[in-house]
């Protein structure tokens, strides 16, 4: 326990807050993106029907899935490592992050599909629609900043319970101390929920709309 606590559980109060304060400012981070997306496909519905019809959609619902079940892994070990099941918490960490590794890999495959279909924003860009060209850039840049960004949360997570499962190996883990697992479980639950509102907003609205 940190000296300047008073007990173990005014510190596990205190580090709980810390996270959720955390997690506002980054709601507040995606929620200017959505925002944002969300005026410019109402200013030009047809470039951003057009841009979502080229996104891979089984690769988008594939992930979906992965992460929706890295998130029960997730909930598991929480469970877990408040019953001192030390074995199973290992198990259910190692899940998770073959989980995250799974979704990493499947959005890599997208990239570079959409790097050969020349849909990267730039000189060499390219789209069979000529005439929304130009803000179908504006989409596929923003459906690479923001899918980039959730993938880069999705490393940090990582890395995140690479420590956990670091630190329940070596018994820093125990059923009186699992705090960390509990902090590290709210923010995987996060960048989860932001794929659930990134999936649907890239990949399904206005897929069925003819152009």
């Amino acid at each position: 326990m940190a000296h300047q606590f008073d007990d173990a559980e005014q510190q596990r109060e205190a580090t709980t807050l810390g996270m959720w304060v955390f997690l506002a400012t980054e709601i507040l981070f995606f929620g200017g993106l959505f925002l944002a997306y969300l005026v410019y496909r109402n200013w030009y519905p047809a470039a951003f029907t057009a841009g979502s019809r080229e996104l891979i959609v089984w690769a988008g619902t594939v992930n979906t899935a992965v992460l929706i079940t890295s998130s029960l892994t997730m909930a598991l070990a929480v469970h877990a490592a408040q019953t001192g099941e030390r074995r199973a918490l290992l198990m259910l960490l190692f899940m998770t992050m073959a989980l995250g590794c799974v979704f990493l890999g499947i959005k890599a495959f997208e990239y570079y599909a959409e790097y050969l279909e020349h849909h990267i924003p730039g000189l060499n860009f390219q789209f069979d629609n000529t005439g929304e060209f130009r803000h179908a850039q504006l989409f596929f840049s923003l459906y690479f900043v923001m899918t980039g960004l959730h993938a880069l949360h999705m490393v940090v997570g990582l890395g995140v319970m690479s420590v956990m499962a670091w630190w329940v190996y070596r018994g820093v883990i125990t059923e009186g101390y699992y705090a960390p697992i509990e902090i590290s479980g709210l923010y995987w639950h996060f960048v989860d929920i932001v794929w659930i509102f990134l999936f649907p907003l890239l990949y399904l609205i206005g897929r069925h709309v003819h152009g």
